[in-house]
C-alpha cells in the first residue's frame, strides 16, 4: 500500500485507548511466549490499540498495558485457524466462542507488547472511578475522564516488566 500522498509520508494512526478484562490463565500464556493473539466476538477495527487490561478473580487489579496491532476481522473460521496456528488445540474453543448466537465475524488482534505496572485493586480502582464494576467488552478510555485519569496515572508508575510479543507469519 503507498503510504504518502502527493509525497507526504501519511502517519500511522494513534492508538485507541481501552479497558477490557483477561484471566490471568490467558494473560500468563502471553509472558510464556505461548499466546500472540487476542481474541474478541466485537472490536475495534482499523486502528491499533493501547489495551489497560483488568486482570479478574483472583488477581482482581487493573494491572497491564498490552499494545495491540490493528484487529484482524474474518470469519469464525478463520479466526480460529490463527490461534490453532498459536496453541494446537486452541481453535477448537476459539471458533464455537466467536460462532456464538450466530455471529458470522471475529477478531483477532496481534499483540505486540506487554507492560505490566504494580496496577490498582478493584477496591483501589472502586475509590477512583467513585464505583467500580468490571469490564464487560470494553470501554473506550478517553470517552470517559474518570478512566482517563486512571489509566494516565497507571502508565505514569514504575513498570514491573514489559516484553514484546513476536507474531509469527501466516
Amino acid at each position: 500500500m503507498d503510504d504518502t500522498l502527493f509525497d507526504v509520508a501519511i502517519p500511522d494512526p494513534e492508538p485507541v485507548r481501552v479497558v477490557m478484562s483477561l484471566d490471568a490463565e490467558w494473560y500468563e500464556l502471553m509472558w510464556a511466549g505461548e499466546k500472540d493473539h487476542e481474541f474478541r466476538r466485537r472490536f475495534l477495527t482499523g486502528v491499533p490499540v493501547e489495551w489497560f487490561v483488568y486482570l479478574t478473580a483472583p488477581a482482581s487489579k487493573l494491572a497491564a498495558v498490552i499494545d495491540l496491532a490493528p484487529a484482524i476481522e474474518d470469519t469464525p473460521e478463520a479466526i480460529a485457524s490463527i490461534a490453532e496456528r498459536m496453541r494446537p488445540g486452541n481453535g477448537a474453543t476459539v471458533e464455537p466462542y466467536l460462532a456464538r448466537d450466530g455471529k458470522k465475524v471475529g477478531y483477532a488482534m496481534p499483540i505486540r507488547r506487554v507492560r505490566e505496572y504494580e496496577g490498582f485493586t478493584a477496591a483501589e480502582l472502586d475509590g477512583m472511578l467513585d464505583g467500580f464494576h468490571p469490564p464487560q467488552g470494553y470501554t473506550i478510555v478517553d470517552r470517559h475522564p474518570a478512566w482517563r485519569a486512571v489509566c494516565d496515572k497507571l502508565v505514569s508508575t514504575p513498570l514491573v516488566r514489559q516484553t514484546t510479543v513476536e507474531t509469527p507469519a501466516p
